[in-house]
């Protein structure tokens, strides 16, 4: 006979290891945008550990490449204000956000990003998730004068599998 509070006496969900086994690039970002906890995948794709970002904020983590044309951080950090402003989710168009690996060198990649507020129980950000796909392949399999021309921005309607 099954005892129908056999659900109470469940262990505990450990939510820190379902978040870090989560599939899909995810940060969790306060509203000052520091990073609060990094997934597996992220750290994978990124080329950094979460030891090293947590507790960081996440444009000294993730700097744009010391070049002029670089809008990643920008164009990052304008989403970010737009879902503390709107409270609703940002999805940006893709963009091209290199990655620095730990020799110093700049891989090039672009990015489809998601943030999503939280809200507190006051109705306000409490905290962001940031999830990013990593689309360079799917980019650069594109014809060649497309990915030139998109620079930092993509505004195509690539399909994302």
């Amino acid at each position: 006979m099954r005892d129908d509070h056999s659900v109470l006496r469940r262990p505990a969900v450990d939510f820190g290891l379902v978040f870090d086994q989560t599939p899909g690039m995810c940060l969790i970002l306060d509203t000052s945008f520091y990073i609060v906890a990094q997934n597996a995948e992220h750290a994978r794709a990124t080329l950094t550990t979460s030891i090293n970002v947590i507790g960081r904020w996440l444009f000294e983590v993730f700097p744009d490449q010391d070049d002029s044309r670089a809008t990643g951080v920008s164009l990052v950090r304008q989403s970010l204000l737009n879902v503390l402003e709107t409270r609703r989710p940002d999805t940006m168009p893709i963009i091209r956000f290199d990655v620095q690996s730990k020799s110093g060198v700049y891989e090039q990649r672009y990015w489809a990003i998601t943030n999503t507020p939280v809200l507190g129980p006051d109705g306000f950000v409490a905290w962001i998730i940031n999830r990013a796909q990593d689309v360079t392949d799917l980019v650069m399999a594109t014809p060649k004068s497309l990915a030139e021309r998109a620079g930092n921005t993509l505004n195509t309607s690539l399909t994302i599998p």
